[in-house]
């Protein structure tokens, strides 16, 4: 797939962070994006990323070779309406969207599906807007392509190629498999974590001794509350239909503990968190349990030879103990794209003062 000229619509943080990963995989692409604030078209021209730096009307995108969504999934599909006037045959359009039934709904109606894939790339961080934006939140993450049945399977390979210059994993599955399987391991999360903070709150004593012992594994498995309600809120009505099904699922999990612990069915109870335990333990990043503390860090991390060797062995010559260290493919609410765990507070305090003074960047779990 030879690309020559790309448009995005809408260019934050992940809008942002693709773009610069074209221009580092090929420098010669052109590039041009329509934006909401003109400061950041700005931005992004003074930094060489883009070629205008005012808004460009939308028949100009029509005749791209690429064009990435980068905005909320309603405004993606608005946009698409307004496109679809414009676009060459040979104009491979894609989103960056959480959620992709609506926008396939959409494409299928207006015909497009021959010239439409899906995308989400599963990277970001808690900070919004282009000023945040690198090609690092691309490397090693996982990126999803989507389809329908009447998507051109040969031409999300031809993407799933592209994908992999801009230095992601592609993955390539339906829309409905998807939004069901970040539903699953996303969104209903996000969902169950709010409902169990607000659980806590509600019964909160008058001298507050919840959130005076909350530790350890109230703030592990809560720890995703605290990421953007508007975010969430969206999320949620866009992908109602899958989390409604997650709920309904997860209420039949919680009446299988109700039962066995009213019953005091200890068989019951042991199958039940062994099962959880052996499924959780084959998960590709061993991560501790909610109940023990979990001493780690992430830090950002050049895709290139010997990076992981690096920072291990200036651990290694510091006595310090790593309990577990690899690279985050799947990082769309986790900045930094290598995780460290040590065994105490000591250790976790050496490490960080050891990676900064080598010029990493360091982000925390708390």
């Amino acid at each position: 797939m030879k690309i020559k000229t790309v448009g995005f619509i809408g260019l934050g943080l992940i809008g942002g962070s693709i773009a610069k990963a074209i221009l580092e995989y090929d420098p010669t692409v052109k590039i041009y994006a329509h934006a909401f604030h003109k400061e950041t078209l700005i931005d992004a021209y003074n930094e060489g990323v883009i070629r205008n730096n005012d808004f460009l009307p939308l028949e100009e995108f029509g005749s791209f070779d690429l064009i990435f969504l980068c905005s909320p999934v309603k405004i993606n599909i608005d946009y698409v309406r307004k496109l679809k006037p414009f676009l060459q045959k040979n104009c491979i359009l894609t989103d960056v969207g959480s959620v992709k039934g609506d926008i396939h709904k959409e494409i299928q109606f207006l015909g497009l599906s021959s010239q439409f894939i899906g995308g989400h790339p599963m990277t970001g961080s808690e900070k919004i807007g282009y000023s945040h934006s690198a090609s690092l939140l691309m490397e090693n993450a996982y990126y999803i392509l989507t389809s329908d049945e009447n998507t051109n399977m040969d031409l999300i390979s031809e993407f799933a190629n592209f994908v992999k210059e801009l230095k992601s994993i592609p993955i390539t599955m339906s829309y409905q498999t998807h939004d069901f399987a970040t539903a699953a391991i996303s969104h209903f999360p996000h969902v169950m974590s709010a409902a169990l903070v607000n659980l806590v709150k509600e019964n909160e004593t008058q001298d507050s001794i919840l959130k005076t012992i909350a530790a350890g594994g109230f703030k592990d498995i809560t720890r995703i509350s605290s990421s953007s309600p508007i975010m969430w809120q969206n999320i949620c009505v866009e992908n109602k239909e899958e989390i409604l099904k997650l709920i309904s699922l997860y209420t039949k999990q919680l009446d299988s503990f109700k039962n066995a612990i009213s019953t005091s069915d200890e068989t019951a109870l042991m199958e039940l968190f062994t099962s959880a335990k052996d499924y959780r333990d084959s998960l590709p990043m061993r991560k501790t349990g909610v109940l023990p503390v979990c001493f780690e860090l992430y830090c950002d991390l050049k895709d290139e030879t010997g990076m992981i060797a690096k920072v291990a062995t200036l651990l290694a010559a510091e006595n310090i103990n790593l309990k577990n260290i690899g690279i985050i493919n799947s990082r769309e609410f986790i900045q930094g794209a290598l995780h460290i765990e040590v065994e105490s507070f000591e250790s976790l305090e050496k490490t960080k003062t050891i990676l900064k003074q080598n010029g990493y960047f360091i982000h925390e779990t708390y």
